[in-house]
């Protein structure tokens, strides 16, 4: 499965790449270089949006409405759908390096993603004690802590098997579904580490530590706030009458090598040109030693797995692969509309204040991909003052002079991701390995209107009150 993986999806990656490394070894003069600056600022379309909003609507309503179809051509649909503005770009725009620079940032994804979930699945965590509303609480915690250290997708592929299987006798969609807004998103706040849009924060500038110090006290009461209402979820939904059962009360863990791919994961993200001046650049390649390096990891660690903790897992590839070939739909689609939603943060950016930015970063994070979102509205926060957030030592000034749009602009991105099954990518992958146990997850709108917006939506608002509202 890995090797079919490999030549379908990486065949098209590389082939894009080796594209760009000819296209750039053209490029020489002064008049080509000026020609591609006039081609990065030329706007697309509005209409190039389509795409975008079909990919999402057919996200939504295939697996509802044309199962068998969606099933079997998902990878077809979301590639076609994404040359669409990719053939915009380069034949209309004239507009190349856009593309590489998404490309570059979907192999950065699906390279940390693709090593988690596959370094994650030969770790065998059993908890053999009754599931209560006190120890699933304490397990979400936990899990939101860990999210800190390994990420949200590390924490979230090594927590939600042992959490499906400590439930198994009760299990309900709401578990998974809390398990997504905490250990899959609102936890990874504290840390580069913990979320994509704050580790791109730190290769741009900011302090390792400016989020936890930053970012705790919002963390720490939404965190609690979002225990508290599941906690009277699983209360409520405790059988009246439980089957009798003997529990030893340990818990057992297994595949202690996999736990050192997990640290050569965490340390290869920081082994990047922008934080250590020694490491080489592959350009023009879109990657670097460090996506070699993670696939590198992807492949021993499975190729060396305990194949019993796999089989006791039920490891296999299906979820990555569905995050895969639907993000690269969705990245490429996503394009043209983060360009237009980018002009317009820029032009409006000295008429929005601090709860503006919480709101607008949060909302895009949750149907966007919260990476992109980040860094477009950190520069137009930062415009309001005349910097500019491609120069490090200008992000490092905002940081401090001013926090408070920094601060709404990394808790809307991280916090909001939970919006959606599309709002960060581990939540595609708990939602495969789920339903691929035989649990029956909530549709894309079901998640959205049932759950997202009656329980997120009120506490993103008090933190809004609190904190944001009228700042700025």
């Amino acid at each position: 499965m890995l090797k079919r993986l490999s030549g379908k999806l990486l065949s098209l990656i590389f082939f894009l790449a080796i594209s760009n490394a000819v296209f750039a070894g053209t490029q020489k003069g002064e008049a080509v270089n000026e020609a591609a600056k006039e081609a990065a600022h030329a706007m697309p379309s509005p209409y190039m949006v389509l795409p975008f909003i079909i990919i999402l609507l057919m996200i939504a309503t295939g697996p509802l409405f044309y199962h068998r179809f969606w099933e079997k051509h998902y990878p077809k649909v979301s590639i076609l759908l994404g040359l669409i503005p990719v053939v915009y770009y380069i034949a209309v725009l004239k507009n190349t390096h856009i593309l590489m620079h998404t490309l570059a940032e979907y192999i950065s994804f699906i390279a940390l993603l693709g090593s988690l979930f596959v370094a994650a699945g030969g770790i065998l965590i059993n908890i053999n004690r009754r599931s209560t509303p006190l120890v699933n609480v304490i397990l979400l915690l936990f899990g939101a802590v860990l999210s800190n250290i390994i990420g949200t997708t590390g924490a979230s592929m090594v927590l939600i098997r042992p959490y499906i299987k400590l439930n198994r006798h009760r299990i309900h969609p709401y578990h998974i579904i809390f398990f997504i807004f905490l250990v899959s998103n609102i936890g990874g706040a504290l840390t580069p580490i913990g979320d994509p849009p704050l580790f791109l924060g730190f290769l741009k500038g900011i302090d390792f530590f400016w989020f936890i110090e930053h970012n705790w006290f919002i963390w720490l009461p939404t965190v609690l706030l979002v225990l508290a209402v599941f906690y009277v979820f699983d209360v409520k939904n405790l059988p009246k009458e439980e089957t009798p059962q003997d529990y030893a009360n340990d818990i057992e863990f297994k595949g202690g090598k996999n736990v050192l791919y997990l640290v050569v994961i965490l340390i290869s993200v920081f082994i990047d040109p922008a934080v250590f001046s020694w490491v080489p650049s592959l350009e023009p390649l879109p990657f670097g030693i460090r996506e070699i390096i993670m696939f590198a990891v992807m492949y021993l660690s499975y190729k060396h797995a305990d194949k019993e903790i796999l089989k006791a897992n039920e490891f296999e590839f299906e979820p990555i692969r569905e995050v895969a070939y639907l993000f690269i739909g969705i990245f490429a689609t996503m394009v043209p509309a983060l360009q237009l939603i980018a002009q317009e943060a820029h032009a409006y950016g000295n008429e929005l204040n601090a709860g503006v930015f919480y709101w607008a970063t949060g909302a895009l994070s949750g149907f966007l991909d919260n990476t992109p979102t980040f860094v477009n509205f950190l520069s137009a926060a930062m415009g309001k003052w005349g910097l500019d957030v491609t120069v490090p030592a200008q992000v490092h000034q905002f940081q401090v002079l001013d926090p408070l749009y920094l601060r709404a602009i990394s808790i809307g991105a991280v916090f909001f991701g939970s919006l959606t099954y599309i709002g960060n990518g581990p939540n595609f992958m708990v939602k495969s390995i789920t339903e691929r146990s035989g649990i029956k997850m909530p549709s894309f709108f079901t998640y959205f209107i049932k759950y997202a917006i009656p329980i997120l939506i009120p506490i993103f608002t008090i933190v809004w009150l609190v904190f944001f509202f009228g700042r700025g």
